[in-house]
């Protein structure tokens, strides 16, 4: 099989897949933004042709290097994996005639509205949410929800963007944070309460074959706001034990056939609280913050292979073992500025050695990075324990010991 991969090189886990299509022994062609010579020894053994445009959101410059590639060679599948290259990638991949994820389903999973409104229709629950293009549409919806809502980019991924408003005052301000200040359409939705997770799956003509579930401590909106907070989110080995997540499993099977998926990786956020289970939106990508890092300890396998495995031979060649749960914790500096040191590592060494996976702790002079740009943007350690309790009571002890200076 012929697959062509859409910018190979960024962000950094990018050449994972490329590895993966050709260590199972498919043809690999790239299409990126750098030059020939910027790719690594890696990526010019794994892939037999590369082309270079100057942006691979460019539909027609993209949909012409493909072309130029389909004159020389059958292509089979036109593959991209970051949110952002999803849409235009669907649109030149209709327009070259190739098989893979349609430019109707990459607009439903981009646009929330659209979204929310299509599995609506289908019986999901969801939260209630409109798209808006003035202040004063805003404030007729949360007339008629009620206040909190939520505002945030109609094509945005995740709580990226996101920002809560409590009051008609706060409205207007919100949008302006957005940069939109009521001039563009936004997606208004319903302030959901309750606890906040995402189900990843791998999916080959619509039917789910592999599952991963997991939880955020706390909720995004406020992992991401706040600056003395050390978030976590972990995937849970017990996807299969706990009677309650297949209720989560079946959301994602429904949404998945609803919006149209066929075979692909999905990264679905779901809420559960007062109202039930509610749908909160979906990607047709992987998930970011290399949250397949934590499956794949916790499962004893390779996502990146079994995603390509998948894609050529429409068969499994794994299976997850459920052997541990594995999660992150971010580690914030206390405040803005450059890091002056850290505290606490070596009694976490001495505690948990066994359970730590990896960590990142930028060196001291390193430029700190705003709260909100994420969880891997400072400081942060993955650990995995094969009991779920038990890593959740490491990974808070983490939080209370670990300190990062800034001056």
């Amino acid at each position: 099989m012929h697959v062509v991969m859409i910018e190979p090189r960024f962000p950094t886990n990018q050449k994972l897949f490329v590895k993966a299509l050709a260590e199972i022994g498919a043809t690999v062609t790239a299409i990126g933004e750098g030059s020939k010579e910027s790719l690594d020894d890696d990526l010019k053994r794994w892939l037999v042709h590369y082309e270079q445009v100057k942006n691979v959101c460019d539909e027609q410059a993209v949909l012409q290097a493909v072309r130029f590639i389909q004159g020389r060679a059958h292509v089979d599948r036109l593959e991209a994996v970051v949110e952002a290259h999803i849409m235009p990638t669907a649109r030149v991949r209709e327009a070259a005639g190739i098989p893979g994820t349609s430019v109707r389903t990459a607009f439903l999973c981009r646009d929330k509205p659209a979204m929310k409104e299509v599995l609506r229709e289908g019986g999901v629950a969801c939260a209630q949410s409109t798209g808006a293009s003035s202040i004063d549409e805003v404030r007729a919806f949360a007339e008629r929800v009620g206040y909190p809502i939520i505002l945030k980019p109609r094509d945005g991924a995740g709580a990226a963007g996101a920002v809560r408003a409590d009051s008609d005052g706060e409205v207007e301000q919100a949008l302006g944070s957005l940069g939109l200040s009521g001039k563009a359409s936004v997606a208004v939705e319903e302030f959901m309460e309750g606890h906040e997770g995402f189900y990843d799956s791998l999916t080959v003509g619509g039917e789910g074959v592999h599952g991963f579930i997991s939880h955020y401590y706390p909720n995004v909106l406020d992992a991401m706001r706040t600056r003395w907070i050390s978030p976590q989110f972990i995937s849970t080995n017990r996807v299969d034990s706990v009677p309650a997540y297949e209720e989560v499993k079946q959301l994602g099977a429904r949404v998945v056939k609803l919006l149209g998926i066929d075979t692909s990786a999905t990264h679905m956020e779901w809420f559960f609280g007062p109202k039930g289970l509610k749908f909160s939106e979906i990607g047709c990508r992987p998930p970011g913050v290399r949250a397949w890092d934590l499956h794949n300890v916790g499962n004893e396998m390779d996502l990146y292979r079994e995603w390509a495995t998948l894609l050529c031979t429409g068969r499994p060649g794994q299976f997850p073992s459920r052997r541990y749960s594995a999660g992150i914790i971010a580690l914030r500096p206390d405040r803005d500025g450059r890091i002056a040191g850290y505290e606490g590592m070596d009694a976490i060494g001495r505690a948990f050695g066994p359970n730590v996976i990896d960590w990142h702790l930028p060196p001291e002079g390193s430029p700190t990075q705003p709260v909100e740009a994420g969880y891997m943007a400072n400081a942060w350690i993955r650990m995995k324990h094969e009991n779920f309790d038990d890593l959740r009571r490491i990974l808070d002890t983490v939080g209370e010991t670990v300190k990062v200076r800034a001056c």
